[in-house]
């Protein structure tokens, strides 16, 4: 199986970089006091680290509003998935726990300040693919039942016709949640390489340190970017 981003996107968007985590075997039923008390810790200092800032004119969010305008979304009515979180904690707002890998995710995520989605793969046999909408896609928004049509060229993180996420890290689908009984899990880190590459790698190295270290399992990592456009794991 292989996460593959298409060559639309990169002709629009040359230094993106994805920095991909995978991992089998995962047991998610469990209760694992160390992601909680790291959520915790990541959740306090990001709320310091943030307090009462315009989130949109932070230099770690900057690339990405840029990025989705070049890709003709807005960021202001459709914000990427890491100003939306900041946005949150800047307030002084909480996160709440959800299920381990997904707070994993958020943890890792508050760390290095860098955009991450969660995607089970369990049932999967199609390639993961970052790509423009096409006729047929499908998504049913986080916690909804509707189903929406993505318009024609909007960017989606997608499994054959099902949408994963759509304008790129704005929203997630019911397709791919996490739940407890998730086994095999699919990681994607967004980047750029001339702008915070170190921080994915950094943040990639960190989440499958964590990963094996606490679900005791084996994970493959790989990056994408525009001379290597496609991940290939077991």
């Amino acid at each position: 199986m292989k996460f593959i981003v298409s060559d639309e996107i990169f002709a629009k968007l040359p230094e993106m970089i994805v920095g991909v985590v995978v991992a089998h075997g995962i047991d998610n039923t469990k209760d694992y006091p160390q992601i909680t008390a790291m959520l915790d810790q990541q959740v306090a200092a990001a709320q310091a680290r943030f307090k009462d800032a315009k989130v949109k004119e932070r230099p770690e969010i900057i690339p990405y509003r840029e990025a989705f305008r070049t890709l003709g979304i807005n960021p202001n009515r459709f914000p990427c998935s890491a100003k939306a979180l900041f946005k949150r904690l800047a307030k002084g707002k909480d996160l709440p726990h959800i299920n381990p890998l997904v707070d994993l995710n958020n943890a890792i995520s508050l760390q290095y300040t860098v955009p991450m989605g969660t995607h089970t793969l369990d049932g999967v046999s199609e390639d993961v693919m970052m790509r423009p909408a096409v006729a047929g896609d499908q998504f049913v928004p986080l916690g909804k039942t509707a189903v929406e049509e993505p318009e024609a060229g909007e960017v989606v993180y997608a499994v054959g016709h099902q949408v994963r996420t759509r304008r790129w890290t704005w929203r997630q689908s019911e397709y791919g949640k996490i739940g407890p009984q998730t086994h095999s899990v699919f990681f994607p880190l967004d980047g750029f390489a001339s702008t915070n590459r170190n921080a994915v790698l950094q943040a990639r190295a960190a989440l499958a340190s964590r990963l094996e270290e606490i679900f005791g399992v084996t994970v493959q990592t790989g990056l994408v970017d525009q001379a290597h456009p496609a991940f290939k794991w077991e």
